[in-house]
């Protein structure tokens, strides 16, 4: 079980940081300010030059960083680990050539197999096989030496041409017409190599009309598959060598990462011997060095390894030879099938308890039987084995047991009045396996609404239920599924109303830190014996989120908000927590899971982002882990990268799946180093920098004030803005450049600035805003891009030119539209789309025939006010619209709820 420690509370002026719960404080670095003037908030430290006009100015002492500062061990608040010994790795002489430095391999002619079983004996014929060694290392040394002539020959013709256009380019060409020839050329030059910025202040259209894909990285490996940008994603696509080139780039460092994501194609393996490095016990992926057949250089620490007989073997094959043809060394993510060295105790049974709310208030909006039903049609689906196990409380003023006894029919309910000292039956006749006895659970999901159908109840005492789950699962772990209506009020946990209605559009917000620590201490205890607790509220009035949601914090679950719940109130929200609740019923999940992030060796994790528990510097705990996931890492450079061509980062996940297998779900990304500020730059990641900031801001709010931290992101914008311009070589004037990688950062800004974490001027609950605060803290980097900036697309006109043919239907593309109001004409219709929900706008001017088409009416004025779906016609213009919705949905966990508005004068 972790050890608890006290929560760190750090001096504003150490700078806006994620501190873990756990470990022990680091004292921050002294800081010498001003007296004469305040120090601005910024994710950057004061840039030496500034963009003419004013700058939001903050209180004293209210400066942070994003990226490392002087002192690292100021920056890291966690305990610092021993480095891996500096003889290893490339030399350091200065006569150390890092362009000669070479990790193809040759392609392989055929794919990897999903599963690699065990090899068969070697062969007794020694002497072919020392032959074939030597006719492999003969051939890959003559292919290394011509790929390095031929990457020289590449660097001579890049600086001969770029001397060449810089030439071509003078001020005293720049009014001739040869001048504007040479400025077309180095457009061109630049676009070509990536280089090419943009003129903000005279290019207001800047949204591409299609999907903003991430950039992609440039290695020397080609032929070798990189992560996935959907699981694993850095800031920059070129890693600065230096800690003085990071703080000059002025842009937050670090990864975000999709462990668990549903994968269509996923390589399992299964071996004796896991290959791992021996000092820093990185996986063996497809970025490490062969030395020869026997050996094998790690991309992490530079150890050469041995190679096991087992990994000569080649299953498709059944030969032995070349041992890059192997699964592990073609695929940045793969999964193992972990033997029992992995393993501190066998497999327990997938363990699932649901607690519910049975208080009056609870009742009347109907959720129960809804949340009974979508039981009842989702019971099969369950992830688990024949082992799985399922049980249920509730609670309201008393907190009521339901014993199911094997080999009986019926089912009696336990109800406990002491709250203080609760009791806690047998769990044998609490926790039924679901299989065996089904026709209980059935029988008890029927019967539940009907019992407390007529209670008068009106309190809740939701801290004394949750101690009483927590030693029902405490010997088998689990993951404990709570609903709850009510702001609790009785017992051990009970909570006072802290909302003041009147400050909802308040600059700054109160009461975003919890009340008590009761559910966090609550939380760390679950972490230590392997339970997470998911939580769904359904309100209509204040339930202190703030205070309730670190029971799901601290213990790897999730949260779930469905304000003004109710069944005959608000349809549309119930078949959104429909689906929602299915997807969470069905959803694959991992047990007893732990998450460790290694990088190249001067590179070190600091602050980690996300629901979990840090039980070492490099080390996630995590109860349990389901694919909608995300968590992101803030990274500094320890020690230079000098004569180190690329970097790397792995993720590994050790999980126990719900049919009791242990595995090991490993993702390697590989980055180029580079020396060179505009590189960095250039070749940067505007939405996985955003993700990042976002989720240091929300730090940045618990910690200060949300002014704060809404000045800093703008000052962030400015700050790598004035970075990029003091990195051109000439001046740009007046204009406001930006790489094209980052000429979307302002506009991302501002839509964070107006989203509901931050917002401020239109009232909103306080509930609401600290869901939206954990949701950008756990959401995936491109489900976040899509909630602070919707997607835009003019539906009135769709056509199958440039359509896409997906399961032999016709999905038109249309294309996205800036979020601006003059992109909106009257004899259009519209549909935003938020990721979690989709909105149809249909203007006034829109055609009859259209009208007729797609909605099928008359005329406008008979469009209803507010409609929830799209009707399903057989004409042309329905069956694209409907076609293209589908096509949105094909990729989310759950189909989005759509509702459908006309335009009318209140909503200009």
């Amino acid at each position: 079980m972790p050890m608890q420690s006290e929560l760190v509370v750090r001096p504003l002026s150490t700078g806006l940081q994620s501190y873990p719960s756990s470990g022990p404080a680091i004292q921050p670095p002294p800081t010498f300010t001003s007296s004469t003037a305040p120090i601005r908030p910024s994710f950057a430290p004061p840039p030496t030059t500034v963009l003419p006009g004013p700058r939001p100015m903050a209180a004293p002492h209210s400066n942070f960083s994003p990226y490392p500062p002087a002192s690292a061990a100021s920056f890291n608040p966690l305990p610092s680990q021993p480095k891996p010994p500096t003889s290893i790795g490339p030399p350091q002489n200065s006569s150390f050539n890092p362009s000669a430095l070479n990790f193809a391999r040759p392609p392989v002619a055929f794919p990897a197999p999903p599963v690699v079983n065990k090899p068969p004996p070697p062969p007794n014929v020694q002497q072919q096989q020392q032959l074939l060694q030597q006719q492999q290392q003969q051939a890959q040394q003559q292919q290394l030496l011509q790929q390095q002539q031929q990457t020289q020959q590449q660097n001579q013709q890049h600086q001969q041409l770029q001397q060449q256009t810089q030439a071509f380019v003078q001020p005293q060409y720049q009014n001739s017409a040869s001048g504007y020839r040479s400025v077309v050329t180095q457009d061109g030059w630049n676009k070509a190599w990536g280089t090419d910025y943009v003129d903000l202040l005279q290019q207001r259209h800047i949204l591409p009309p299609e999907k903003v894909l991430p950039p992609k990285p440039v290695l020397a490996q080609e032929f070798v598959k990189n992560c996935s940008p959907e699981i694993l994603r850095c800031t920059f696509t070129k890693i600065p060598e230096t800690k003085n080139i990071l703080q000059k780039a002025k842009m937050p460092f670090g990864i975000l990462i999709h462990p668990f994501k549903d994968l269509e194609q996923l390589p399992v393996v299964s071996c004796q011997q896991i290959v791992r490095c021996r000092a820093c016990r990185t996986y063996i992926n497809p970025f490490v060095v062969f030395r020869g057949e026997r050996r094998w250089e790690c991309n992490l620490c530079y150890r050469l390894n041995d190679l096991p007989e087992e990994f000569q073997y080649d299953p498709v094959s059944q030969t032995y030879g070349d041992p890059s043809r192997r699964p592990e060394v073609r695929e940045a993510t793969i999964e193992y099938i972990a033997p029992s060295e992995y393993m501190l105790r066998p497999p327990q049974p997938a363990t699932y308890l649901w607690l519910l709310d049975t208080s009056r208030q609870a009742i009347e909006t109907g959720y129960l039987k809804v949340v009974c039903d979508t039981l009842l049609e989702n019971i099969n689906a369950i992830p688990g084995d024949r082992r799985a196990l399922i049980g249920f409380m509730t609670f309201s003023s008393t907190v009521q047991f339901y014993l199911m006894p094997e080999g009986s029919d019926g089912v009696n309910m336990l109800e406990v009045g002491d709250l203080d000292d609760i009791f806690v039956p047998h769990p044998d006749d609490l926790l039924v396996n679901i299989k065996e006895q089904r026709e209980q659970i059935e029988k008890l999901l029927r019967t539940l609404p009907q019992t407390f159908a007529d209670t008068t109840h009106t309190q809740s005492a939701l801290g004394p239920a949750l101690t009483a789950a927590y030693k029902l699962l405490s010997p088998l772990g689990g993951r404990l599924t709570v609903l709850a209506c009510l702001l609790p009020s009785i017992g051990p946990g009970a909570l006072k109303p802290r909302e003041d209605p009147n400050q909802r559009a308040a600059a700054d917000v109160l009461h975003l830190n919890p009340a008590t620590d009761f559910y966090k201490k609550l939380a760390l205890d679950c972490s230590g014996l392997q339970v997470a607790v998911d939580l769904f509220t359904l309100n209509s009035q204040y339930v202190d989120l703030a205070t309730l949601s670190g029971i799901s914090k601290f213990s790897g679950g999730c949260v779930h908000h469905f304000p003004n719940f109710h069944v005959h109130l608000n349809p549309p929200l119930v078949s959104t927590f429909v689906s929602c609740l299915t997807r969470y019923i069905t959803r694959k999940i991992g047990f007893e899971a732990v998450m460790r992030i290694r990088a190249t060796r001067g590179l070190a994790i600091t602050n980690f982002h996300g629901h979990f528990f840090v039980r070492s510097p490099d080390l996630l705990s995590l109860p349990n882990i389901n694919p909608d996931a995300g968590f992101a890492m803030q990274v500094c450079i320890e020690e230079p990268l000098h004569n180190i061509r690329t970097a790397a980062f792995q993720a590994a996940l050790l999980y126990t799946s719900s049919r009791g297998e242990r595995r090991i779900r490993v993702h390697t990304l590989c980055l180029p180093v580079t020396g060179n500020l505009p590189d960095v730059l250039h070749g940067a990641d505007q939405q996985a920098a955003i993700a990042l900031l976002a989720r240091m801001a929300v730090d940045r709010c618990l910690a200060s004030t949300s002014t704060d931290a809404r000045d800093a992101l703008v000052n962030a914008a400015v700050d790598v803005l004035s970075s990029y311009r003091n990195s051109l070589s000439q001046s740009p004037g007046r204009a406001l450049v930006a790489p094209h990688n980052l000429k979307l950062w302002p506009l991302y800004t501002l839509a964070l600035l107006k989203s509901v974490a931050f917002r401020t001027g239109l009232s909103t609950k306080l509930d609401d805003r600290v869901f939206a605060m954990c949701e950008l803290k756990t959401m995936p980097t491109q489900t976040l891009i899509s909630s602070i900036y919707p997607d835009l697309y003019p539906i009135h006109a769709l056509t199958e030119t440039g359509a896409l043919n997906v399961n032999d239907e016709v999905v038109p593309q249309p294309p996205r539209l800036q979020l601006s109001a003059e992109h909106l004409s009257m004899d259009g219709a519209y549909l935003a789309d938020t990721g979690s929900r989709m909105v149809v706008y249909i203007r006034s001017g829109v055609s009859v025939e259209w009208l007729q088409q797609v909605m099928e009416v008359e005329h406008f004025g008979a469009l209803p006010q507010i409609m929830h779906s799209l009707p399903d016609l057989d004409t042309p213009a329905s069956r694209l619209l409907n076609a293209f919705v589908r096509h949105l949905n094909s990729n989310r966990p759950f189909a989005s709820p759509l509702v459908v508005i006309r335009f009318t004068k209140s909503l200009i």
